[in-house]
């Protein structure tokens, strides 16, 4: 840590020793040993249900450590739809990363969805949310961007560490990702700023969830600082809506509790007690948020009409504006197998382009051998094929494509480069009626000329580090042409391929574009919720996640996220509580 973070630290920690008591507990040491029972959402009481504090829907990102906060003085309630990430070895190693994201079951912790654009994404379905299936790279949002929000940035200064003693450290940094490194200051992206958190212009090496043995630590992790007497957990506990009081006379419908389903199908009510505080904040993503939001009848009515959802309150902005960060990448063949890595190193532009690199595959019995990770031809063009297209010609067409693949294709790394805040802006809409079915989303990649620019930007800055001496002692010695005809070829989205995709860079652009998981908004403050988060036009409801930005923090959200949970369940108990509770 850099001696100015640790003056920092020891003067916040001076500062706020009542903090610290409040947020740990009488000093007790963090172990998963203090976890809170993880419960079916089927052992929920039928009759005489207890009331709640909070409710929080999605054990996710944001959902945990906001959960585990407000428990340490209120009783909550968390629903998460999925499962639990403990035991399931698809979730805990890094080696079965790309196992995670390709496993097609009703019940898998990855829940895959194909934009209109005809892009492949996948949303998390575990309790963990995101940080159950990423790439487990941790850099914390700029500072411009905690300014730009309103936060306050003391409190944020406090929350961060608070996830990173738990869950966050240095990565042994592999091969690939140290060749990266070189190469992107050979190739100009410049000071190198070393291993940090920090978002600085240059090259850096950031944290990482996993250990050294490639185990995950998850947000879930973070339920264990709350306190278990206040806290219950519910797996499997798929939310339908939020239940509201709109009898005639009220200023505003209220929120009394949320109605969820459990994993035998079995509805279920869960009830907020009748404090005027008390509140159901939703944590259920950029998706999940603003989908929850019109089944429970907030969102356009016209939209609401059509599905024959009950109108609890207009607004058009529901759903609308999202985004999420394009990214385009690039296979290098290499002369010999390289060791697994994801996400290690990046490269801060100051074109706002970011350049990250992942390479090699797991070797458990678990593995599909002949890939490497998310941009596999196996999960891409098989896998994610959603089952009810799946048929034998599919199957048959993809193995004769398959036979046209270089072998060189399946060894090597990729080098990406992803966009910081994409203007090209989209909006997601109800299929139906059922939660657990995934809505229409739209994020019109490159409809914004300057996303296109940046892209372009990023492939010829990719170009340089691929000329650098690091590199070229590296790779198979592959011209440029011939590695982005390789990449076109297997490249994984449902977006037509043209014949000049290797001579004009926009079209490349274009036609490979995939997503890293990145998308944002849907829930927007000032439009759906107001600065506290609360959304506006009712009362006993916030959002608190990713789907109340206009651009994702950092070079890779969950930093933030995890600690966006900390920071307004903070804030939360310093409201009801007083000052005190922060040490103010």
């Amino acid at each position: 840590m850099a001696l100015s973070k640790r003056v920092l630290f020891i003067f916040q920690a001076i500062e706020c020793l009542c903090f610290f008591s409040l947020s740990q507990g009488n000093q007790q040491q963090f172990s998963l040993r203090n976890l809170p029972p993880l419960q079916k959402a089927s052992s929920f009481p039928a009759t005489h249900p207890e009331a709640y504090d909070y409710i929080i829907v999605g054990g996710g990102t944001a959902g945990c450590p906001l959960a585990a906060t407000l428990s340490l003085k209120f009783k909550v309630l968390l629903l998460e739809r999925g499962g639990s990430p403990y035991g399931n070895r698809n979730v805990s190693y890094m080696e079965n990363f790309h196992i995670g994201l390709s496993n097609m079951a009703p019940d898998s912790a990855s829940q895959a969805f194909i934009s209109t654009d005809g892009v492949i994404n996948a949303r998390a379905r575990v309790l963990g949310g995101g940080t159950s299936i990423n790439a487990g790279f941790y850099s914390r949002a700029s500072s411009s961007f905690i300014q730009q929000v309103g936060w306050d940035e003391d409190l944020v200064n406090e929350s961060f560490p608070w996830v990173e003693d738990k869950i966050v450290q240095w990565p042994k940094i592999a091969p690939w990702q140290a060749a990266l490194r070189d190469g992107l200051l050979q190739a100009g992206v410049s000071p190198f700023n070393g291993y940090t958190y920090d978002h600085v212009s240059g090259t850096k090496v950031g944290g990482t969830i996993f250990d050294d043995s490639g185990y995950r630590h998850t947000a879930a992790d973070l339920l264990a600082a709350g306190d278990p007497n206040n806290l219950r957990v519910l797996l499997h506990a798929s939310v339908d809506k939020i239940v509201f009081n709109t009898q005639q006379g009220r200023l505003k419908p209220r929120a009394t509790g949320v109605q969820f389903t459990d994993e035998n199908g079995r509805l279920h009510q869960a009830f907020l007690n009748s404090n005027r505080d008390s509140e159901v904040i939703v944590s259920a993503g950029a998706i999940g948020s603003p989908q929850l939001l019109l089944l429970s009848g907030i969102g356009p009515k016209n939209d609401l009409k059509n599905h024959r959802i009950p109108v609890v309150l207009h607004n058009k902005y529901v759903g609308k504006g999202m985004a999420d960060n394009p990214m385009n990448s690039i296979f290098i063949p290499t002369k010999s197998p390289p060791r697994q890595s994801l996400i290690e190193t990046v490269g801060i532009t100051e074109a706002g382009v970011f350049i990250e690199a992942s390479s090699g595959f797991g070797q458990s019995p678990e593995s599909i051998h002949c890939h490497h990770g998310i941009m596999s031809a196996e999960i891409g063009q098989l896998s994610t094929i959603p089952p009810k297209q799946r048929s034998l010609e599919k199957a048959q067409e993809y193995a004769h494509t398959k036979l046209d693949l270089p072998k060189e294709i399946f060894q090597g790394g990729f080098i990406l480069e992803k966009i910081d805040g994409p203007l090209s802006l989209g909006h997601l809409a109800l299929i139906d009626t059922d939660v657990r079915k995934n809505p229409a989303v739209t994020f019109n990649y490159f409809s914004h000329p300057h996303d296109l620019t940046r892209c372009v930007y990023g492939i010829k800055t990719i170009e340089r580090i691929l000329n650098t001496n690091r590199f070229s002692e590296l790779a198979a010695g592959f011209s440029m042409e011939r590695v982005l005809n390789m990449s076109v070829q297997a490249n994984v989205n449902f977006i037509p391929k043209h014949t000049n995709d290797t001579e004009s860079l926009e079209q490349f652009c274009r036609d490979t574009v995939i997503t890293i998981w990145h998308y944002h908004g849907g829930c927007h403050v000032g439009k759906v919720v107001d600065q506290q988060h609360r959304v506006l036009g009712v009362s006993g409801v916030r959002v608190v996640d990713g789907s109340t930005f206009s651009r994702s923090p950092g070079t890779n959200p969950q930093a933030t996220v995890m600690m966006m949970g900390r920071y307004f369940g903070v804030k939360i108990l310093r409201e009801r509580l007083g000052q005190a509770a922060g040490c103010n």
